[in-house]
């Protein structure tokens, strides 16, 4: 979540504004003028009888005023008490009354009045009251005795003090008790119970009363209570009467609502305007009551409600006349309902429509003075001039009293005083002055000249032109030193002689002046307006999710004026960020490192200048796994099942996911905890089934999106009862370990599913398909029994039953399990073998019956080996090789035999005890293949036109050789192949000389053998015949030749002048540009020719001549 605020530009302007208006009303203080009052102790003042009195009253004039009091509206002589001083160039009195004055003898109403020689100004009525904390008042309290269940009210009662205590309920360790729907405070300070608990027993209720003036606190005497359970009072009534009378305390009996307060099903309240309205409502009932509020015939006031006192109180806020009404209080259990109708009047005390205010009028002018009041009961509005009623006051020819209006005409100089206007109804008073001042002045610019104005970009500009004048003067804005004067829309002025521009632009900014004149004269002032830009928040701070202990970092890049010096400021909560230095505060960031749970929140960053301030916020929100659930209780306990359940902790921002359930069974397995269940993260309960005889403890884990919790800690134990069991064994086999054995094993029951102690095991079995009887035999808690004296491998049925010392359980399914295996008693029949080709063959063989195998069959095994190579006659170490055919196959493929060779074989059935005898060796053999390439091939002793072959016989001939096949063809110097020569050779043969070949030629030979069936693969070698003598000795030597040599000094000669030529134009002045000299150290091989550089081009011959060989 991102927010975005600034300092609203109208809201400054309307506050300047209205001080520039009080300012435009205000008469210079050179200038004569009638007494104001400019300060004032509050109407109703209490003061703290322990310190002195300060009375405030304080204005000015010209001349400056004098000060006189009343005190209960007689003249109050404060020269004829000593203990009473005025502060000098001032009305305030102090009464000394720490060096032995007494407030209480100071109470009174007091009234003061300043004065000079153009009238009298008063102050309000001052009620002076010390407050006062007196002690509760003695008295013998009586232990409360009260049954469970049933209401009860603490009286508080406390002294009457000035202004009223707060009070509040402790005990004698002066901690709050604490409250709830149940036991709550009322706004009387008393203490009420909906319906008392036992453990509300105790004997330290303690009232307090705090007086806030004093600074004291007074307590009552504490209360003691005692809560009656009806099981102890059943239990002393019985001890106190004899065995034939009859006695017994009712049940605790649930009770429908009964307010307690206030009584009656109607009452009245009156509240005044602007206060706070505070409704009251609290019950008795058991179940606790829960109260709810409406207003009748309306809606209850939006943003102005609120509940408190677990909403047994309604507070509304600044109450209007449009709040009186009907407001029903309903309170309401399972039981019923009751209600209570209050009827709430708002009068008001008389308030401003519109108070009079000074008025300047020059000579002849005319005026009035306006003074308008509400109020309910409407006010009343009188007049005084100077102090005095006006109807007694010195007559004056120029006013005319109108009501609530006075109007002036022509008036004169001697038409100054200070007139009063009192508006009064039964809830009290205002009282305000207003003076008429008759002045002949000329026009006054009060703004100081050449004021610099300094605004942002696109809001508005309020140049100041402060004036005084009498007549009043008017005011002309120009722009410029030779501007016209402004008009128009796009300005505003206002009476007090300032110039609004309400969208100040950069073309704004300039020189501005303004003119006041009447028939007195004329003045004018300039002020300076500059317009900057505004200060932008352009990369803002964005919402983030962080782990606990990991790293974080806001953005605030900003963008301002460069005239105009920011500040950036990182508030947390709107407050100052933690002193830690895990807060990293850097130029366009804040990074916070480490992250804990308390760095959580809301961040901002406040840029501030001179002339705005803009600010953007993030909300860091820090997950973690969630806290551990905990209060885990168990409930409902039944032999096989149990309630749980628990309150989550903290989901530490992350909602929780769902809770895992976790077992231990002290019983069988103390300190291993089991997986039971799991459920939504929505639930708090859960239904579990139990196993008997297991001592249950139960853990709960709350998951979340990071992780899992820790668990909680363990519930109370639960021990569930024995019972017989419910399941038998799993996993039940027969297998026999020897020809004469049936070995039953099988899967024990874990420790909770024996349901109870004594576990053993009925072991049964019988031969199948006989018909015979069962045998059975009881065992420990075992897993295995062996049968003894069972024939070879026949079929039994097999089964196993749990039982315990409560009992069998389930009868238990039977399984079929077989007696101990032997070896098979006879070998496959009929072998039969199909030579596929060289290299592969089928092997065929009858079945052996199954009763001879004595045993599971697992297949057949073929075991095959090589006797001999049928092409070289010679015997070699005999490796014998076996492929296993699973189940009951009566075929198999034998791959990868060599060629041209003799094997043999045999096959055996194998079983799970091993293999049987072998079948009688068949002998087959393979027919030839294609021998693999020569072992070598050299050759040797070139000549000018032959060459000499010599190879060896293939490692492998798969078959009898037939012939050698030899195929070459000449390679000339581009490296193309000639024509092919091919030459059958005799396969005794194991070399030969190639006659009339071409000398100093490259010669590739291609070289393999041949059996009946076909070519094996080829050797290739390549060689070169050697070059004649005559012919070499005709062969000239280019490099001796004397023109060649002619030549190459020509080429050397012209490639000497060019370097010459090149290294005197490079340091001729080094007036080589900069681009010529950075291209020459480039690499050559990838710079472009240049044409008007002759010196690369050179450069470039050259260095392809001289890499030329000579």
């Amino acid at each position: 979540m991102m927010r975005k605020k600034s300092v609203s530009a109208s809201k400054a302007s309307l506050v300047l504004f209205l001080c520039q208006m009080i300012s435009a009303l205000e008469v210079p203080l050179d200038l004569s003028q009638p007494p104001t009052i400019t300060q004032q102790s509050p109407k109703d003042y209490i003061v703290d009888p322990r310190e002195n009195i300060v009375i405030q009253c304080e204005a000015k004039g010209k001349p400056p005023p004098s000060f006189s009091w009343t005190r209960n509206g007689t003249h109050f002589d404060i020269d004829k008490d000593a203990q009473v001083t005025m502060k000098p160039n001032s009305g305030t009195l102090v009464i000394n009354i720490m060096n032995g004055g007494k407030a209480e003898a100071y109470e009174g109403v007091y009234q003061c009045t300043a004065r000079n020689e153009r009238g009298a100004a008063i102050s309000n009525n001052i009620v002076i009251r010390p407050s006062r904390s007196p002690l509760w008042t003695k008295e013998k309290l009586e232990p409360n005795q009260v049954r469970e269940g049933d209401s009860l009210v603490l009286h508080c009662r406390p002294p009457v003090g000035l202004p009223p205590p707060i009070i509040f309920w402790m005990d004698n360790a002066f901690q709050r008790l604490p409250q709830s729907e149940r036991v709550s405070q009322g706004l009387n300070g008393d203490l009420y119970f909906s319906n008392v608990q036992p453990e509300d027993t105790r004997e330290d209720y303690i009232c307090y009363a705090r007086f806030n003036h004093t600074q004291t606190i007074q307590q009552k005497q504490p209360i003691s209570v005692k809560v009656f359970s009806m099981d102890s009072l059943n239990d002393t009534i019985a001890a106190n009467l004899s065995d034939t009378d009859i006695y017994g305390a009712k049940p605790v009996t649930e009770r429908q609502p009964v307010l307690l307060t206030p009584t009656g099903s109607t009452s009245t309240k009156v509240e005044l305007r602007g206060n706070v309205l505070l409704l009251e409502c609290i019950a008795a009932g058991l179940p606790t009551p829960v109260i709810r509020w409406i207003k009748e015939g309306g809606e209850l006031p939006a943003n102005r409600t609120f509940f408190e006192n677990f909403k047994k109180t309604l507070k509304i806020i600044d109450v209007s006349e449009a709040d009186s009404g009907n407001y029903k209080c309903i309170a309401r259990n399972i039981l019923g309902s009751a209600h209570h109708v209050i009827s709430v009047t708002v009068k008001a005390a008389p308030y401003w429509i519109t108070a009079p205010r000074n008025l300047v009028l020059s000579p002849g002018e005319d005026g009035t003075l306006i003074c308008r009041a509400n109020g309910n009961p409407k006010p009343n509005i009188s007049w005084l001039a100077n102090g005095v009623p006006i109807a007694i006051a010195p007559e004056d020819p120029s006013r005319k009293v109108d009501g609530d209006t006075i109007i002036f005409s022509h008036v004169q100089e001697r038409s100054s005083a200070v007139y009063q206007c009192n508006a009064s109804n039964e809830y009290g008073y205002l009282l305000a002055n207003a003076f008429v001042n008759v002045l002949a002045e000329p026009p006054r610019i009060l703004t100081s000249a050449n004021k610099l104005y300094q605004v942002i970009s696109d809001s508005p500009a309020l140049l100041d032109c402060a004036y005084f004048g009498s007549p009043k003067p008017e005011i002309e804005w120009f722009k410029g030193v030779k501007g016209s004067i402004l008009r128009g829309n796009e300005y505003i002025f206002h009476d007090n002689g300032t110039l609004e521009i309400p969208v100040a632009q950069k073309d704004s900014t300039g020189t501005y002046t303004c003119v006041a004149r009447n028939e007195l004269g004329k003045i004018q002032n300039e002020v300076q307006l500059e317009v900057k830009d505004p200060t932008m928040i352009i990369k803002q701070p964005e919402y983030k999710v962080v782990q606990r202990y990991g790293q974080v970092s806001f953005e605030c890049i900003i963008k301002h004026d460069s005239t105009l010096l920011p500040t950036v400021i990182w508030l947390k909560d709107n407050d100052e960020l933690p002193d830690d230095e895990r807060f990293l505060v850097g130029k366009d960031n804040l990074t916070i490192m480490n992250v804990t749970d308390r760095d959580d929140g809301t961040y901002t960053c406040i840029v501030n200048t001179t002339l705005d301030s803009v600010s953007a916020s993030a909300v860091l929100t820090v997950v973690a796994r969630p806290n551990p659930p905990f209060d885990l209780e168990l409930t409902g306990q039944l032999e096989r099942s149990v309630e749980l359940s628990w309150i989550p902790g903290d989901e530490n921002n992350s909602p929780i996911t769902n809770f895992v359930i976790e077992y231990e069974d002290g019983l069988h397995e103390p300190g291993v905890w089991h997986y039971q269940t799991e459920v939504p993260g929505t639930q708090t309960t859960v239904q579990l089934k139990l196993s008997p005889y297991v001592n249950y403890s139960f853990r709960v884990i709350a998951v979340n999106e990071i992780g899992r919790s820790q668990p909680s800690e363990p519930s109370e134990q639960y021990l569930t009862k024995s019972a017989s069991p419910d399941e038998n064994p799993s996993n039940v086999q027969g297998i026999g370990s020897e020809p004469d054995n049936l070995v039953i094993t099988w899967e024990s029951l874990k420790g909770f599913q024996s349901n109870g102690p004594g576990l053993q095991y009925k072991v049964s079995w019988r031969q199948k398909d006989v018909d015979d009887e069962w045998t059975s035999v009881i065992v420990a808690n075992v897993s295995k029994y062996i049968v003894s004296g069972t024939p070879t491998f026949v079929p039994y049925e097999i089964k196993v039953q749990a039982l315990n010392d409560l009992g069998y359980a389930p009868e238990p399914s039977e399984v079929i399990g077989h007696s101990g295996e032997d070896l098979p008693m006879v070998a496959p029949g009929n072998v039969q073998v199909h030579v596929v080709n060289s290299t592969l063959a089928k092997v065929h063989w009858d079945p052996v019956p199954l009763k001879t195998v004595r045993g599971h069959l697992q297949g057949y095994k073929v075991y095959y080996w090589k006797v001999q190579s049928l092409s070289r006659r010679s015997r070699r170490h005999v490796e014998k090789k076996i492929l296993t055919f699973r189940g009951n196959k009566t075929f198999g493929m034998l791959p990868g035999l060599e060629p041209y060779s003799s094997y043999k074989l045999n096959v055996r059935v194998v079983n799970g005890k091993g293999e049987g005898p072998a079948s009688p060796d068949k002998v087959f053999k393979t027919p030839e293949g294609v021998p693999s390439s020569p072992s070598f091939l050299k050759i040797t002793n070139p000549t000018l036109d032959s060459l000499t072959l010599e190879w060896g016989s293939p490692t492998h001939p798969n078959g009898v050789l037939t012939s050698y096949i030899l195929k070459f063809q000449p390679i000339n110097n581009t490296h193309e192949l000639g024509p092919l020569v091919e030459i059958r050779i005799p396969a005794n043969e194991s070399s030969l000389i190639l006659k009339n070949l071409n000398y100093s030629t490259r010669y590739k030979f291609y070289f393999n053998a041949q059996t009946s069936v076909g070519s094996g693969s080829q050797i290739t070698e390549e060689a070169v015949t050697i070059m004649d003598e005559a012919m070499a000795s005709r062969q000239v030597d280019i490099a001796t030749q004397g023109w060649f040599i002619g030549l190459m000094c020509a080429v050397a000669l012209l490639i000497l002048i060019l370097l010459i030529v090149c290294f005197i134009r490079r340091n001729k002045g080094g007036k080589y540009p900069v681009k010529e000299k950075e291209d020459a150290h480039a690499d050559p091989e990838i710079q472009p020719m240049k044409e008007d550089d002759g010196t690369f081009g050179e450069y470039r011959l050259f260095s392809f001549v001289s890499s030329a060989p000579f």
